[in-house]
């Protein structure tokens, strides 16, 4: 297999540039900023950030992950993934502790496309990944209908957890504004049908103007963004971050959460485009500009990033080819925010949460997640059901954590059932010796040998099964067939080494029969195949059964 480069891919395809290429990328980048601009907005606001920290996020990590990254289109930004995750951090931590596990997740990031790691993220299963996707959807809709719905809240109501917020909703219901509903529903109308019609123009910026114009025109009284946050416009400034030892412990947890969740995210992203376009990325690269990214992020402001998916589709929609687009799309942004960021006082609240919930249904996978729950084995409806369960009433640190336990606890016990150890004390019906050569039919086996076979991965989850292998007062030779074992744990290895202690106790000598070649490596470190003795190593039963003939042969 070739290996992977760790070089940007824009220093791949500056090599053969053209000057039509470039005005594609330029306009593609142009109709992505135009679509990135209030989802940058309304997923900061999401995140318990301003709606500056939004742009500042997709203008820094979106510019540096471009120019770094593994993909060719990859556009990098806020996404709704880290909402949740960004506002509980920023909530109990504040924009310290979020800097930090920020930079920490770059900081893990960065290590894992340097050690390569990027194809391990395929071993985070499935069913982790949508449960905790749909659950992060479901608390972004929680987390809106507060806005959407125009409601009050007592001064000093917390509403950190989802749970918080659902009871503070259901308390604070009376206080329901209709004219907001009325702004929010037009506005979620907008965001459904538009794009039926009209696909050039992004239906989230036709939403955003029909928004203001309906409070500033028409009348309603409906919150904006500038009453409830300050507006700051003009370059991102640089964030010294206040570095300190009980700060880099406390978020240490929340950085390895964002580092995985990124590095999920992006290289999902990055297969999906590179479907849509018959390309490849570089994934152990795109991870390192995802650390890059991230800690050039926070220290001008920003918030976590990743890889886009849906902008990232419109990007190649649109005609983007290289990271130039990617590029450009920043440089857009920043001009938005030097130019027009006052203007986005004037965009109503239940507009932000009419995108949102776009945004929320759009990522929920809830036909993914219905097909799991028909057709997966328990076990990984199980996992998925407690992902998404977890993620909702807790949060992802807690979802992430108990579900990759459960999933490796259930694919033990799985692995395990498929494990055995049989003796050769019966004949198999449904083996026809003329099918298979070394069938147990065609072997002649002397009374004093006993013989067992062992299937399946031999690991800490199933050794106990070697408590299986008994002899008779008889028995002088005790053979093991490890034809069907593909792989042998430390814990495995000690139950091998006890069973060969009982043997020397018992005077049998213990004789093994084409051992592969990981439990082979694995017994020669431990020392037992000396302590066994080569000579009792075969590479075939008929070499065990012939070896273990000769010893007492007065039993034959």
């Amino acid at each position: 297999m070739k290996k992977e480069k760790l070089k940007p891919m824009l220093f791949s395809v500056i090599k053969k540039y053209s000057a039509k290429q470039f005005t594609t990328d330029v306009i593609s980048g142009i109709i992505v900023a135009i679509i990135a601009l209030p989802l940058s907005i309304a997923l900061a606001l999401a995140s318990g950030v301003g709606p500056e920290e939004g742009l500042y996020t997709a203008i820094v990590a979106g510019f540096i992950i471009s120019f770094l990254g593994g993909s060719r289109v990859q556009i990098a930004g806020p996404t709704a993934a880290f909402a949740t995750i960004v506002a509980g951090i920023v909530a109990k931590n504040g924009m310290d502790g979020l800097m930090m596990a920020t930079i920490i997740a770059g900081i893990i990031l960065i290590l894992m496309g340097l050690f390569k790691l990027g194809s391990l993220i395929k071993f985070i299963p499935y069913t982790i990944t949508t449960g905790f996707t749909a659950g992060i959807a479901v608390t972004i809709l929680i987390g809106q209908i507060k806005d959407f719905l125009g409601l009050t809240y007592p001064k000093g109501t917390v509403t950190i957890e989802t749970v918080e917020k659902v009871e503070a909703i259901a308390a604070n219901i009376g206080t329901i504004n209709f004219q907001a509903v009325i702004v929010g529903v037009v506005c979620l109308l907008i965001l459904v049908i538009w794009p039926k019609f009209f696909k050039k123009i992004p239906a989230s910026l036709i939403a955003v103007i029909v928004g203001i114009l309906m409070v500033k025109v028409v009348g309603l009284k409906v919150n904006t963004i500038g009453d409830l946050y300050q507006i700051n416009g003009g370059l991102p400034k640089f964030h010294a971050p206040n570095f300190s030892w009980s700060l880099v412990r406390a978020s240490f947890s929340n950085g390895f959460t964002i580092a995985i969740l990124a590095a999920i995210e992006s290289l999902l992203s990055a297969v999906v485009a590179d479907g849509m376009i018959g390309s490849k990325h570089r994934s152990n690269m795109e991870l390192i500009a995802q650390g890059a990214g991230n800690i050039g992020s926070v220290l001008f402001g920003g918030i976590p990033a990743t890889g886009a998916i849906a902008r990232t589709a419109a990007n190649i929609k649109n005609g983007g080819r290289t990271p130039v687009a990617g590029m450009v799309h920043s440089v857009v942004l920043l001009l938005v925010l030097v130019v027009l960021m006052p203007y986005a006082a004037l965009i109503p609240m239940p507009t932000i949460a009419a995108i949102l919930f776009q945004v929320a249904y759009n990522m929920c996978q809830w036909r993914p997640f219905m097909k799991l729950c028909k057709t997966a084995p328990k076990s990984d409806i199980i996992v998925l059901v407690m992902t998404f369960v977890l993620t909702v009433v807790f949060d992802l640190v807690v979802a992430i954590e108990v579900g990759m336990i459960a999933a490796c606890l259930l694919f033990m016990k799985r692995m395990s059932e498929e494990s055995s150890v049989r003796g050769w004390t019966y004949v198999d019906p449904d083996i026809d010796p003329e099918n298979d050569p070394d069938a147990i039919e065609l072997r002649v086996i002397p009374k004093h040998v006993r013989v067992y076979e062992i299937s399946g991965p031999m690991f800490f989850g199933d050794a106990d099964a070697l408590a299986n292998i008994t002899t008779k007062d008889f028995t002088k030779c005790l053979v093991i067939r490890m034809r069907s074992v593909p792989a042998l744990d430390a814990t495995a290895m000690r139950a091998l080494e006890m069973l060969h202690e009982d043997c020397k106790k018992k005077g049998v000598r213990l004789i093994f029969s084409h051992v592969n070649e990981q439990p082979m490596r694995t017994m020669e470190k431990d020392g037992f195949i000396d302590r066994v003795g080569k000579e009792n190593f075969c590479p075939h039963i008929d070499d065990a059964l012939e070896l273990a003939a000769k010893v007492n042969a007065d039993f034959t």
